[in-house]
């Protein structure tokens, strides 16, 4: 499969981008038909001729692929030779089985290319130096894709992995990064650390983080979600980017320095939104991020629902791209509660427990209640267990969602171990167990 990088396409007129993307689109429905058990097959079934496809409107033509089309034919979707295969990665499982995915050379050099771009549009130079925060093992792709980017960059790296705020403070204090990957959260466990052991963080090199796993910003008006708010209040002088990504997508979507909405890398994937019927949402309405790959050579995606929920903007941006954007996730499309008459997705949920300070750590619990309905349950961990204080988190979530979930009130260790299951690469916060 040709990879066709074009770093300077994100630039050109609308009109530009999507010539440029329905000539990749072309190359990838003539791969597909000529390399995918999977997509073949599909095809055939549904009497569809792959080189009819030419536009982007031709998609809607086309069956979706589900992640339960992953889990069960995973090994379909595979279009080389087993010995062309460098990489083995895995999804991370949090909407079911994990599904393992084959990265060729070709594929590992377009993942470096993804995140070289990334960073460039975060504002990164080759004169930065990048502390790896997250993990680059136990089959994780971005912690690799982090890793490949920054030295196509040319910066300097110093992989530190995730945890262990001591080992993170003595790297800032010997090699003076200037910037990070991280899951925003882990930013405040490095400030508690930081102010019991006297060090100045707001005085160290460290200036940006882009920040992975935790919506940053309102989906609707880009200002700081509680979180975001929280870590700037404590750390003005880190500038916050949010970064999203998937493995199935092989390609991240990041802020530029205006922090309205994630780019789209217009030269490696197509983006569609669409709603529970599949058709495409009103612009500026939320829909299922809908993805199909362009340039990559082992596993291709061609119409790919991954789930999750976004908005999509369109207009142009002040730094000059006229790629569209994504707002930070909404929720997942199956993680969505009817609960007491109210839709809600975890993200709003977890925005009210982030502005309580008094709470260490929460694990939102769902389940089908006697009369099969949803019903949610709030495990908190926190010193202040007083009738009072449940008082005030129930308010909270009147005020905020409308709805008051049932709270139960836990040792914040327990809570730890809930959100770290053996097998998990990241923190639990939400328990489906309809």
């Amino acid at each position: 499969m040709k990879f066709t990088p074009d770093p300077q396409i994100q630039f050109a007129s609308p009109d530009r981008i999507k010539a440029f993307q329905e000539a990749r689109l072309a190359e990838t429905m003539q791969y597909l038909a000529e390399h995918s058990p999977f997509y073949r097959r599909m095809f055939k079934d549904n009497s569809i001729d792959p080189l009819s496809i030419k536009k982007i409107e031709d998609l809607r033509k086309l069956p979706l692929t589900s992640k339960d089309d992953l889990q069960k034919f995973s090994n379909e979707f595979i279009c080389v030779e087993k010995d062309e295969i460098i990489d083995y990665v895995t999804t991370s499982g949090t909407l079911g089985d994990p599904v393992t995915f084959a990265l060729t050379e070709a594929d590992l050099e377009r993942l470096a290319y993804n995140e070289w771009l990334s960073f460039s549009t975060a504002g990164c130079t080759r004169s930065d130096i990048m502390q790896l925060m997250t993990t680059i093992d136990r089959r994780f792709m971005a912690g690799l894709a982090y890793f490949l980017g920054a030295r196509k960059m040319g910066m300097g790296i110093v992989r530190v992995g995730n945890g262990i705020p001591e080992l993170q403070w003595d790297t800032i204090r010997r090699i003076h990064p200037d910037c990070c990957m991280v899951v925003p959260s882990f930013l405040m466990k490095l400030v508690d650390y930081a102010s019991h052991n006297g060090i100045d963080w707001r005085g160290s090199s460290l200036k940006k983080a882009i920040c992975i796993g935790e919506s940053l910003r309102d989906a609707d008006t880009f200002a700081l979600s509680t979180l975001g708010q929280r870590i700037h209040d404590v750390w003005p002088e880190l500038e916050l980017y949010s970064t999203y990504a998937s493995t199935e997508m092989q390609s991240s979507f990041t802020e530029c320095s205006a922090h309205n909405g994630g780019h789209v890398p217009v030269d490696l994937i197509i983006v569609e939104l669409l709603d529970e019927d599949g058709n495409p949402v009103v612009p500026g309405q939320p829909g299922e991020v809908t993805v199909t790959t362009l340039g990559v050579e082992a596993m291709p995606l061609l119409r790919f629902r991954t789930g999750d929920i976004c908005r999509m903007y369109t207009e142009p941006c002040q730094c000059g791209r006229n790629s569209a954007r994504l707002s930070s996730v909404i929720g997942r499309r199956s993680q969505m509660v009817k609960f007491k008459g109210t839709t809600l997705y975890p993200p709003a949920l977890f925005d009210v427990l982030d502005n309580i300070p008094e709470i260490t750590n929460y694990i939102v619990e769902v389940y089908t209640n006697d009369l099969g309905t949803d019903e949610v349950l709030v495990r908190v961990g926190c010193d202040d267990q007083s009738d009072a204080f449940l008082k005030k988190i129930k308010d909270m979530f009147r005020a905020r969602v409308r709805v008051a979930p049932s709270v139960s009130f836990e040792k914040a260790e327990y809570i730890a171990k809930l959100q770290m299951p053996p097998m998990s690469r990241k923190a639990v916060k939400f328990i489906d167990m309809r």
